[in-house]
């Protein structure tokens, strides 16, 4: 919800608006000095996902389940039972959401790499970049890239091979 799915959604959606502004003028429609405004969409788009993490949450509360957050980790106890933070925890089940985070090189493996960013970086960005790389090739490289280049970014995607091609 916070740097995937909707947050992606929102600027894949400005880009789509982008692509029918463009080509408004093969339809007869006269769209003189349309501009885009990247911090508005990052504003906008910022407010959604904060408003759906506040439903989301109050959803949880009303259903009576209780949100601990912290490092946890399982115990030895004989009933399944987890710590967080100092504090111990039976229930017969238990969730933990570990989330994710990316895991950058330093610039030693990778001279350079500090100077990029991922992912989660993208929805971070103040402005449209004049220009952007986009490493990988997966779905969320590929969306990233074309949301980039149809809101204005010269865009590359660079793709590995194990031979030149």
């Amino acid at each position: 919800v916070n740097v995937g799915c909707v947050p992606k959604k929102v600027m894949w959606n400005a880009a789509v608006h982008a692509e029918f502004i463009h080509d408004h003028a093969d339809y007869g429609f006269e769209t003189p000095s349309v501009k885009f405004n990247w911090r508005t969409i990052k504003e906008k788009r910022d407010a959604y996902v904060r408003r759906l993490n506040d439903i989301y949450e109050n959803n949880v509360k009303k259903a009576r389940i209780d949100i601990i957050r912290g490092y946890g980790k399982f115990t030895a106890d004989p009933e399944p039972t987890i710590e967080v933070d100092g504090k111990k925890y039976t229930a017969p089940h238990i969730l933990i959401a570990t989330g994710g985070r990316p895991v950058v090189p330093s610039d030693s493996e990778i001279p350079g790499a500090s100077l990029g960013m991922t992912s989660d970086g993208f929805f971070e960005l103040e402005e449209l970049p004049r220009r952007s790389v986009i490493v990988g090739a997966g779905y969320i490289a590929v969306e990233i890239a074309g949301i980039l280049s149809t809101l204005g970014s010269k865009s590359s995607l660079l793709i590995r091979h194990n031979e030149v091609v």
